[in-house]
Parts: C-alpha cells; structure tokens; sequence
C-alpha cells in the first residue's frame, strides 16, 4: 500500500519493483509505457525485475505505478534496504517463487519423459499406448503451462505478444491437434505407431499424435527458467552478501552506561564500544583505544589497517585488535557499504547500449515470429505439403524463436561483472561505462593521491660529515612531535619507525613559517628550513648543500637538524611514490593504454615520479581548474581519454573524460563525478577495473551473438520442416542456459599480479580477449 507521504513527494529518482514479467518483451513494454507519461525517463531490467525512473516535478510514484498498472503488471516502490523485516519477507518471497517453479519443473519433466519415450522408442508403443501419452501430458500442457497461458491471455487482451505468447501457441497448437487426431483422426486406433523422426514426412496429421512436443516443449522451457532462475539469483548475491555483512546490534555508550541495541536505532553522533573480534556498527572516527581493523570486505587487503584516536573506520570492517570507543559519523543509507551496495545495484538496473539494441529487436520480434508461423503454414498448405508437415512446421517455428537467450544476454552478464567487481573494490556506476572502456587508448593519471600517497612522508636522512643519522633523526623526531604541521607529523612519523620511542621535548617554541625548537635531553635542537640556520650562522655543510639542492630538483622538501649552532643532518621530506604504482602503469600500459603524469607541480618534480613508476608523457604546472582543458585538449587531438584523480579539482576532468575512475580514498565529488569508484587507492585495481569492464562487455557481445544467430540460422530450418519441433524447444531452452553460464564464467575473473601470468602479446587486442 503506498502511503500518502510517498503520493505526494516529488522524486527525481525514483526505483520499481515490476512483478510480472516473464521475458525481455514484458520489461520492453513496461518501458515503453513509462516513457510515454511527460517528464518521465525510464529503463526497465528483466534480470532484476526493477524499474529506475527519473522523474521531474508533477509526477508522483501513483502515476508510475497506475501506469506499469496499466499495461497489466504489477509495480511497488522497493522496501528500504537493510531492514530485518523487509530483508526476510523479500528473501522468503524469492524462495517461494523459486520453490513453486521447481516443484512446476519437477513435476512436468517426471510426467514428460515417459510421454517422450514412448514417442521416441517404437519398441515402447504398445497397444494403446498413445491414451497414456495423453493422460501424462494433458496436465503438463495445462497447469505445467499455465503460466505461459496465462501471460499469453493478458496479454492478449492487450493487443500485444510477448515470448509466452509463442510457447503458449506452440504447446497449444500441439495438443490441439493431437485431440483431434485421437479423438477425430484415426490416431487412437489400437496398435497405431508413431516412428520418432527429425525431419517431417509426408501425411495429412490424422494418425499423428504430437503429445511429446507439447509436453516436452513445456518441460524444456520450464527446466530452462528454473536454471535461469537460480543463476540470476546466484549472479546476484553479491548484492546481498554486501547488505548482510553489516552488523545487527552495536553497543552504545548512554548515560554513561553501555546498552545493546539494534544497529538501526544507532543514530549520528553517538558513541559506540567494538570489542575485539566484532563488527564496526557504522562509519565513524576513533575516540579512544587504538587496534588493528580488517577492511578487507571493502578494499580486498588482507593486511589489517592500525587505527588510534582521530583514525577514520568504516561500517562492517572487524576490529582486530583492542576495545575501541568511535563516534558514529554517517549511518544507515549514507554509510560506505550502504553506497557501495546503492552504486552496485544501480549498475545492475541500467541498460549498456548494446542491451538497448536487444531489447527493441525483442519488441518486434514476437510479432514478426507469429506472422513467420502463420506464413510457413500457409506456403506448406499453398503448395500442397501435407497438413500435418505444414502444421509441425509452424509449431517448430514457435517454438524455436523464443528470445529467451536474447532478453538474458546482458542482465546477467551486468549482474555478474558487477558483482565481482564489488568483490574486488571495483564499483562500476553503469552498464553504459562498458562501452567506454573498450574505446579508451589514453589514461591520464593525476599525481597526488593517485601515483603518490598524497600525504607526506619521511624520504631521506642524509648526515653530516662523523654525525651519527639515528641520533639527530631521534631529536629531531622529539621535538616535532610536539607539532601539528604536515611535515613535522611526517618527520615524527618517520623517526619513531626508524629508532622507535621518541624522547620529551622541553621548552617547544614553534618559530611560524621557519621551524620548530626545544630542549632534548639537555641539547637545544632546532628542525626547520636551511635558511633558518643562517639566520643563526649556521651554514649547510657542502654536502648536505648537494643533497638539498637535488632533493629540490625533484619537488621534495628538504629539512636541517642541529644544536650547539651546527647542522648535523638533512632530512628529505616528500609525497611518496605509492609501492604499487609502477606495476599497475606496466598493466595499464599492456591494456593498450598510454599513461600521461598530470600534475600541478614542477616540471623536475613531475619527471622524477613518472620516471620512478615508468610513464613517458608528462603534462606539469597544471593550475588545478584547467585539468578538465588538458583532458579536452586531449580529446580534440583524437584520443578516447580516461582519466585517474581522487581530489575535488580532479572532479571536472573526471566527468570529462570518457572514462573516469575515481579512487575510493579521495573526495565525495571525485567519487561522484567518477564513472567507476576504486575503494582501495591503488592503479593496479584500475587496470583490474579496465580489464574486468572489457570482459563484461565481451561477455555481453558474445551472449547477443548467439542468441541473435541462433535465432536466425533456426528460423529457417524450422519453416523449412527440417527441425521437429520438440528438438526445435530443447535446443531453445538450452541456449538461455549456455548464455546464463556463460556469464557466470566472469565470477572466475582474477585480478592481476606480479605472479600472474603476462598478458599474451602485450597488446591491447591481447589484452582484450
């Protein structure tokens, strides 16, 4: 029932539950009549049973339901996610819907298969055998079919045909003649036999029963969705896998006291106690302890990430480690895992381009195939064939151009690429990026935070002449420990995993814009910028003067540390290179793409990192509003651009480019403006992305290929009268089954590594197979 909050809002978006479609001519129908309401765009998917529809203003969900309504389907807004209610009553409905078409199944293929072979195996007609073919198949044709009849009556009356219609026709015309044939004709006369023949002979059809056709066409059809329907229901499960990996209660600090309730009445703002071994309720940040989190389920590295006070966790990671305090910061849909769940489905509900070409094709192909039937029976009849060949040839022509492989060819193979990349940390945001990233031959890659790790680290500890590096790096540590600048953290960082504990500082005096200063173990040590010890006539030794001078060459930053107003040592600070850079710029570069270095820093700077991770076009001093300009500088040069960024100036260039591919760890705009979401900030799970997209693609083109081949070469042999119509129905049930198992093939989908095997060739086509 809908509520009359929901009447009366406003959507710009709005997602359907579309109950009642049994192939891809339902959902094009209920496409189609959506769209015709003004101000409404909407797509349909078959796989997922779902309608997305962008609305504008005036149109409420009454009118989009009253309208699915119209064209004689069922439509209801989703349940919200994540509810224990709605999660069992959608889980419990699925698997009574799934039950009641197995048991359908079961039961047609037991009461077929003797009708089949008896039909099949002279030897096995005895004396009025074909009255037992009746008594099995007449319940077969009538309620093992009945939903084809069912959905052929609707739609008939309104003025449409649809895939059930010609199973409906097909099974129909079967039984039909063969009552009239046992009734009527002389085939229910003791002792008749009927040879089992794969091509059609001669005859006017009164001594031709067709009963195995009719039963085993059904049987075939139903076995067919029934597989259909456990694979679709397999290749979506990494949707729900995704949902169920939250927690179900959280315990939270009330009152001062800790009291378990359900996640859901977790609000923002609240602090909440994980033990060691539970799950994070939500996203939050650390307010006291310190531990070890396996992120794993959201970035797919096994290595635990240490978190203290101030450290950013998200929802449905383990705690490790020690007890944790956090504050709730986003709950419920706004969560990680809730928008990598959101993004995941929204990629399965949309149409790729190519899907769009079938589901057209599918509107007028039912059509087409009646008219085709109604013209073989008429040329057999017109030239004097046999009434029985001419009516075996029309049922074969039914019955072999369902689009059931044609309506499956890309929902499932979306639901299954999709599915693994939420796996992998790949969140693809639709099925229309697809097509972008067979097309791209550049990728350009933004250097902060996406090459490098976008924070600054401690590089290098060069020493003076008889100075001893730990010890001026131990005092130099201490002292900028008791500051908040980036690089005094990524001094004290530094140390403190290089010599281990830091000592206290005394009397810290931060000297603004030049450096810090203190006492140290009875040593007053000054950290900061060179010129800050000439200030006190300290010069840099001439070594150490090299040192910085190159340091600078290459955009780092460069530190001095002394006391008794000498300079003991140089430390080098910089935005370090990320360790798996280099490798995943030797997979993009064997994808067949041609990396370019982005960046607003220096030229010397920029050359020395793409040097490091192996990219030879460098495009630097980049002011941070004209990286969408390089991109189109790019594009008007003939390029096919994707493009690499995590931060808020990466964002234009990421919706510019052709393909955009935004590092989970940068900003919300990035990842908004991005066509692809990375959770883990890595260029190799890019390439992964890349390759993973291609595959889907493939595996798309190669299931509308044979469904579109099989369609066209059987046609003919079936109004031919060269292919018996119970043959023409198991060979059409079994090529929606290879298209459904040919998608799930892209679970087995791996990404690459150092160890892996290389791509053959080295080339992009290589690459692509």
């Amino acid at each position: 029932m809908i509520t009359p909050e929901r009447t009366r809002r406003s959507e710009e978006h709005v997602e359907l539950t579309i109950g009642g479609m049994t192939c891809a001519a339902c959902a094009n129908r209920v496409e189609k009549k959506l769209n015709k309401l003004d101000g409404v765009s909407a797509t349909v998917n078959f796989a997922t049973e779902k309608a997305r529809v962008d609305v504008s203003d005036g149109v409420t969900t009454d009118d989009l339901i009253a309208q699915v309504e119209r064209t004689g389907y069922t439509a209801a807004l989703p349940e919200p996610p994540g509810t224990e209610e709605a999660g069992g009553d959608s889980g419990a409905a699925e698997g009574d819907e799934n039950r009641a078409l197995r048991d359908r199944t079961v039961v047609s293929l037991v009461l077929s298969v003797p009708v089949i072979a008896m039909a099949m195996v002279p030897a096995l007609q005895f004396t009025y055998w074909q009255w037992l073919s009746l008594t099995l198949a007449a319940p077969v044709v009538v309620w093992g079919a009945l939903p084809f009849h069912l959905a052929a009556w609707k739609n008939l009356k309104l003025g449409t045909a649809t895939m059930d219609t010609l199973v409906s026709l097909g099974t129909s015309a079967a039984f039909v003649w063969s009552l009239y044939a046992l009734f009527l004709g002389t085939a229910g006369e003791p002792g008749m036999v009927h040879p089992f023949e794969l091509t059609i002979g001669g005859g006017d059809g009164s001594g031709n029963i067709y009963l195995e056709v009719a039963a085993g066409v059904t049987s075939f059809i139903l076995l067919g969705r029934y597989f259909e329907a456990r694979s679709k229901r397999r290749a979506g499960a990494a949707l729900r896998a995704l949902m169920e990996l939250g927690a179900k209660d959280v315990a939270v600090l009330r009152g001062g006291r800790e009291e378990r309730v359900p996640v859901e009445q977790l609000a923002e703002g609240e602090l909440f106690v994980v033990r060691p071994g539970e799950k994070i309720a939500t996203d939050g940040t650390v307010e006291d302890g310190t531990s070890a989190v396996d992120m794993s389920m959201l970035t797919g590295e096994s290595v635990p990430v240490e978190v203290e006070p101030g450290s950013e966790v998200a929802g449905a990671t383990v705690n490790a480690g020690g007890r944790l305090t956090v504050r709730a910061t986003r709950v419920g849909s706004d969560t990680q895992l809730a928008q990598m769940a959101r993004m995941v489905e929204d990629a399965q509900s949309g149409k790729a381009e190519v899907q769009r070409l079938a589901d057209r094709v599918s509107g007028v192909f039912v059509p087409i195939v009646i008219l085709v039937a109604a013209a073989t029976l008429g040329f057999w009849l017109g030239t004097g064939g046999a009434v029985s060949a001419a009516f075996t040839a029309a049922v074969a022509v039914l019955i072999i151009a369902c689009p059931c492989a044609l309506g499956l060819a890309t929902p499932t193979a979306l639901l299954v690429g999709t599915g693994r990349g939420a796996r992998l940390g790949i969140l693809i945001k639709g099925p229309e990026v697809l097509e972008s990233t067979r097309r791209v031959d550049t990728i350009v890659l933004d250097k902060t935070g996406t090459v490098t790790t976008g924070t600054m680290s401690l590089a290098e500890v060069v020493p003076a002449e008889g100075e001893d590096e730990r010890e001026a790096l131990r005092l130099a540590g201490a002292v900028e420990n008791a500051s908040e600048h980036p690089i005094a953290r990524a001094v004290s960082q530094g140390a403190a995993k290089r010599v281990g504990a830091l000592g206290d500082v005394d009397g810290f005096h931060a000297l603004e814009g030049r450096g810090v200063q203190g006492t140290v173990e009875g040593r007053d040590v000054l950290v900061g910028r060179p010129s800050l010890f000439a200030e006190n006539g300290g010069e840099l030794p001439q070594p150490l003067e090299r040192a910085a001078e190159e340091a600078r060459s290459q955009g780092r930053t460069t530190v001095a540390v002394g006391w008794d107003g000498r300079v003991r040592a140089l430390l080098v600070v910089a935005d370090m290179v990320k360790s798996t850079s280099a490798e995943g710029v030797d997979q993009l570069r064997r994808l067949g793409l041609r990396p370019v270095l982005l960046t607003g820093d220096n030229t010397q700077a920029a050359h020395a990192v793409a040097t490091e991770v192996g990219i030879d076009e460098v495009i630097a001093d980049v002011l941070p509003a004209d990286k969408v300009d390089v991109v189109r500088r790019l594009q008007s040069e003939g390029r096919s651009v994707a493009m690499v960024g995590d931060g808020i100036n990466d964002a234009a260039a990421l919706a510019q480019a052709e393909l955009g591919l935004a590092m989970g760890t940068g900003t919300d705009v990035a990842i908004e403006a991005g066509d692809m979401t990375l959770v883990r900030g890595d260029l190799r799970v890019a390439a992964d992305a890349i390759r993973l997209s291609r595959r889907t693609l493939g595996t798309i083109k190669g299931n509308l290929f044979w469904a579109f081949a099989y369609n066209t070469a059987a046609i003919p042999l079936a109004a031919a009268g060269l292919l018996n119509p119970m043959i023409a129905g198991a060979a059409m049930a079994f090529s929606s089954v290879f298209v459904v198992s040919n998608s799930l093939r892209l679970r087995r989908f791996a990404p690459l590594r150092d160890d892996a095997a290389p791509v053959p060739g080295g080339t992009a086509e290589a690459a692509r197979a």
